[in-house]
C-alpha cells in the first residue's frame, strides 16, 4: 500500500510541479540566501539531526536539511515560531487558519495544503518542500507525509510546561537555520510574566474548562489550558471529575461547579474557536441561575479567555504564548 502511495504521489508531482513552481516563484535554487551565507561551504552542514516526534508520538532523532528553503506548514505553532525567527519567507504552503497574526501566510502566493486536521497530500507533494511541519492532529498522516519530505512533529509537553515547551521547540526549529541565539531574545519576558501571575494565583482555587455544544467540560492539568493550573499555580479543583481530560475535557454539571465553589472559573469557548455555526456564546451558557449564585460570579471572577482560537489551535507558538498571557493578565492583573 505504501509503495502504491509513493507511485501515486510521484505521478501527482510530475503533473503539478510546473504549476506549483510558477506559483511560488520558480526554481527553489533562486532563493539561496541563508543566515550562514558568510560561511564557506566546508563549514556549512548539508543537514542537521534534531529530536522530533514520530508517528507513534515518541521522541526520535530526525535528519533534516540545514537551512531549508522550501517549507510546508501544517501546524500553526510551528508557523508562529518560524515567523518569529524571521524565516517565514521560506513557507511555500500552509494549512488554512483564521488566526489574525498569521494572515500574511494566507494568500495566493502560498499554496493551501488543507487543514491542521486533514492534509492535502497532493498539494504538499506539488510544492516540493524540503521539510514539513505537523502537529498532533496529523500524527496519523506522519508516514504518508514522510514519503514527501522529512516531517518535523513538535508538541507541547504539559509536564514540562507551556513556556518551556515553546522554548524547547523554538530552539529545535532555530537549530535548523543556525538561529539558536535568537531564541533567548524572543523568550525574554515570559518567565517574569508567569511569575507575576503566579504571585496573584497563590492560594486561590479554580475550575478550568471549555464550553462546547451547550455544555461545560472541565479540564485538568494534562492538556489544553494546563498553564493555568500547572505553571501559574491556581489549584485546579475540577480535575477530580475524571483523570484524563486532555482532549475536550469531561462534561460537568453546573451543580458540580456550585458544589466545588471555586474562587475563579476559567472558560474557553471551543465553539467560537472552531467557528461552530449557530452556537451560543460561552457567556450565555455559563451565566445561568446556578452559576450566578456562586461567589466566583458575584466577585466578577469568571474569566472568559478572549482568544479561544489561540488557546485551542495554536498553543505552543511564541505569539500565541504572548496572547494567552495577555488574556490572563488583562483579567487578573489589569
Amino acid at each position: 500500500m505504501k509503495k502504491m502511495l509513493s507511485l501515486a504521489l510521484a505521478g501527482v508531482m510530475a503533473l503539478s510541479l510546473m504549476a506549483c513552481s510558477a506559483q511560488n516563484g520558480g526554481d527553489s535554487s533562486e532563493n539561496t540566501s541563508s543566515p550562514s551565507s558568510s560561511q564557506s561551504s566546508e563549514e556549512t552542514p548539508e543537514s542537521v539531526t534534531i529530536t522530533s516526534l514520530n508517528a507513534n508520538k515518541e521522541a526520535a532523532e530526525l535528519e533534516v536539511p540545514y537551512d531549508p528553503q522550501r517549507i510546508a506548514i501544517l501546524d500553526m505553532a510551528s508557523l508562529d515560531i518560524l515567523d518569529a525567527l524571521g524565516v517565514g519567507d521560506r513557507v511555500v504552503g500552509t494549512a488554512s487558519t483564521s488566526l489574525e497574526y498569521l494572515q500574511d501566510y494566507i494568500n495566493d502566493d502560498i499554496a493551501n495544503l488543507g487543514t491542521i486536521k486533514e492534509a492535502d497530500l497532493e498539494a504538499v507533494m506539488a510544492c516540493e518542500p524540503d521539510v514539513i511541519f505537523i502537529g498532533g492532529r496529523l500524527s496519523s498522516s506522519y508516514d504518508a507525509l514522510s514519503e514527501i519530505a522529512p516531517v518535523v512533529y513538535l508538541a507541547t509537553d504539559t509536564e514540562l510546561g507551556v513556556v518551556e515547551s515553546v522554548r524547547q521547540n523554538a530552539t529545535t526549529i532555530a537549530s535548523m537555520f543556525g538561529l539558536e541565539d535568537k531564541v533567548d531574545e524572543l523568550m525574554a519576558d515570559f518567565d517574569a510574566r508567569i511569575t507575576a501571575l503566579s504571585e496573584f494565583a497563590a492560594g486561590k482555587t479554580a475550575i478550568v474548562g471549555l464550553v462546547t455544544s451547550g455544555s461545560y467540560n472541565v479540564l485538568g492539568n494534562d492538556g489544553r489550558c494546563s498553564m493555568i493550573g500547572r505553571e501559574i499555580g491556581f489549584e485546579n479543583i475540577g480535575v477530580d471529575a475524571n483523570i484524563d481530560t486532555s482532549t475536550h475535557g469531561n462534561e460537568a454539571s453546573f451543580e458540580f461547579i456550585v458544589e466545588k465553589a471555586p474562587d475563579y472559573i476559567f472558560v474557553m469557548d471551543r465553539d467560537a474557536a472552531i467557528g461552530t455555526d449557530g452556537a451560543k456564546l460561552a457567556q450565555e451558557i455559563m451565566e445561568n441561575e446556578l452559576v450566578m449564585g456562586t461567589d466566583a460570579y458575584k466577585n466578577g471572577n469568571i474569566v472568559y479567555l478572549a482568544h479561544p482560537a489561540v488557546w485551542y489551535t495554536a498553543e505552543g507558538g511564541i505569539s500565541a504564548l504572548d496572547i494567552m498571557l495577555q488574556d490572563l493578565e488583562s483579567e487578573l492583573l489589569g
